[in-house]
């Protein structure tokens, strides 16, 4: 209905001078009607006239950009598994490109056999090429060995930061598109709701109404003309309505793909929660084992870090298939979306929606147009019933009421249905989802990756560490059981001796005195171990004779030991006493 609305209305529909037939001329925005015998002429209701489609917004941004990052990640060589080139255009159901993505992903794997075989190789130098370890050269790998565990911590505390972040944005980047595909989805099948909806109201409800007053009305033939071309112009609304698209499929399909999208995202979120704690774990113990010197600790930290080391790479090689498909599709995505709607919808409403530009014209103009032009000559068909029939058959009131009442409500859904149809509202929410998993997505993927290698970095660095402190460790024993048990200097003797009286140990001096022929009638009284002054250990002396060894050996009253020392210094301790005491063997002959 394209020409004027004149010519679509029928001539003398009302007979016998109540009514001329009806005219129609522009007035202003919408119809102007006029009736030849004492009816005014009248403008329709504003909200008959034709509204511009869709609401007052801001327009959309047309044209769109896949960021740098996503244009290199798609100009990486794609290889099949047996090295041949692949096209790098976004195909995931093609079985070539699946086995490039994977190529990616095999990448990793090699590079995680590589760093294995060099850790590898380095534990049987290491274990094999024994060093010689001097007392001189224990500091100098003490010393390496704390700043590689140092270097290795603040290595892995900036990955774990880096990986927070990368996937803070990949959670962010998926749930801006999980929120844009809900709005489209709820735009869709609110289309088809409207559509549903009113084809139901023309074709069942009206028809009610109409049948009711055919029977009232059937006394006039030009009422019943009349209600008869109210029931034809329903009949093209439902026509043009018909023939608007159904994106009930379409619907199915981002419900069932914004289900999976935010299922995968949920529990790979949770993952890389999980897998920082688990990294600050093994950093903890690994500082814990080298600072209490514990082997269960660091064998603990040995495990967890060749697990962590598996499992850094194996995350790499998901993360970086992800990136690369993901940057495939955004540096082409309306073609891929109209490669997969071609069989669903028409390519003309796709790239309506897609591009959203002023130039085009929407391809639902003529059905809109029709539907409310058809809508508007029912509404003022109906005024004229109401306005003349209605004092003569007072029954068609509930009837003729009900049919005024369905206009109405048809004519919000058409107000509904045009802002639904309008593509700003669809386009805005394909931008956003594009600039959500193009933008935050992929950028948090790669975030994701370099926490990956710094992750695999510091493990490695900490499992080529464990060994020399573990050597390190071994030393430090050797060294303490090389202590006499039975020094008096030893902290162990020390121990022991402060549950024993003090009563037994004067007991083996005096004893070992007696060999000497000068003592051997002295029982010197117990001593208790107190801070006494310098006079107390000269009267002690006194008690022993006067002999420098007793003198100075047990330190009687001294609260803490000197240092111990080895067997060899204490050896050389007790020549240089005896030369002591040989010049007062003269003095106190046997």
């Amino acid at each position: 209905m394209r020409g004027s609305t004149r010519s679509a209305l029928p001539r003398g529909a009302w007979p016998g001078g109540a009514w001329s037939p009806l005219w129609a001329w522009p007035c202003g925005g919408g119809v102007a009607w006029r009736a030849e015998r004492g009816v005014a002429a009248r403008c329709p209701p504003p909200s008959a006239a034709p509204a511009r489609p869709g609401p007052a917004m801001p327009p959309a941004r047309a044209d769109y950009l896949a960021p740098w990052w996503a244009a290199w990640l798609h100009g990486l060589p794609h290889r099949g598994l047996r090295l041949q080139p692949v096209p790098a255009a976004f195909h995931p159901r093609d079985p070539e490109y699946q086995q490039s993505l994977l190529f990616f992903g095999l990448v990793s794997a090699v590079c995680l056999g590589l760093n294995l075989l060099f850790l590898t190789v380095y534990l049987i130098c290491f274990c094999c090429c024994k060093r010689d370890q001097e007392p001189d050269a224990k500091r100098p790998r003490s010393c390496c060995v704390t700043w590689m565990a140092v270097t290795a911590g603040l290595i892995c505390c900036t990955a774990v930061g880096i990986g927070f972040y990368g996937n803070s944005e990949t959670n962010d980047g998926v749930y801006q598109l999980l929120y844009a595909l809900d709005n489209a989805n709820h735009t869709l099948t609110g289309i088809d709701t409207l559509v549903a909806s009113t084809t139901q109201q023309l074709q069942v409800a009206l028809e009610q109404h109409l049948e009711q007053l055919t029977e009232v009305l059937a006394a006039r033939a030009d009422y019943l003309q009349t209600l008869k071309f109210l029931q034809q112009l329903a009949g093209s609304i439902v026509l043009q309505l018909s023939g608007l698209p159904s994106w009930h499929g379409v619907s199915d399909d981002l419900t069932a793909l914004a289900a999976n999208v935010g299922y995968v995202e949920y529990y790979r979120w949770l993952s890389y929660l999980l897998f920082f704690i688990l990294v600050l774990t093994v950093c903890l113990l690994a500082c814990l084992g080298l600072a209490k010197r514990s082997r269960c600790l660091l064998t603990m930290m040995l495990c967890c870090g060749l697990l962590t080391l598996i499992l850094s790479w194996c995350s790499m090689a998901v993360d970086t298939a992800a990136a690369v498909g993901t940057s495939d599709f955004c540096v082409a995505p309306d073609k891929f979306i109209m490669n997969q709607t071609e069989s669903d919808i028409s390519a003309e409403v796709v790239h309506y929606y897609l591009y959203c530009e002023q130039s085009l014209s929407s391809p639902f103009q003529q059905a809109l147009t029709v539907f409310q032009r058809s809508l508007t000559t029912m509404q003022m068909q109906t005024q004229g019933l109401i306005q003349f029939a209605l004092p003569l058959f007072p029954m068609a009131e509930k009837d003729l009421l009900g049919v005024q009442q369905l206009l109405n409500t048809s004519e919000t859904s058409l107000h509904q249905l045009m802002a639904l149809l309008d593509c700003r509202g669809l386009h805005k929410d394909y931008l956003d989802a594009l600039i959500g998993i193009c933008y935050d997505g992929v950028e948090g993927l790669l975030y994701l990756v370099l926490f990956s290698l710094l992750v695999a970095a510091s493990f490695s660095t900490i499992v080529c560490a464990a060994p020399r402190a573990w050597r390190h460790l071994a030393g430090r024993d050797q060294d303490y059981d090389d202590i006499d048990e039975e020094d008096p200097f030893n902290p162990q003797a020390r121990r022991i001796a402060a549950h024993h009286p003090v009563r037994g140990q004067l007991r083996s001096f005096c004893s070992y005195s007696s060999s000497l022929g000068s003592q051997s009638s002295l029982h010197p009284p117990a001593q208790t171990i107190s801070n006494a002054p310098v006079s107390e250990y000269m009267n002690q002396a006194v008690l022993f004779g006067g002999n420098p060894r007793y003198e100075n050996v047990p330190l009687i009253g001294r609260g803490s030991p000197p240092p111990t020392y080895s067997p060899s210094m204490r050896a050389t301790y007790l020549s240089v006493t005896d030369e002591h005491l040989r010049p007062q063997h003269t003095e106190f002959p046997a």
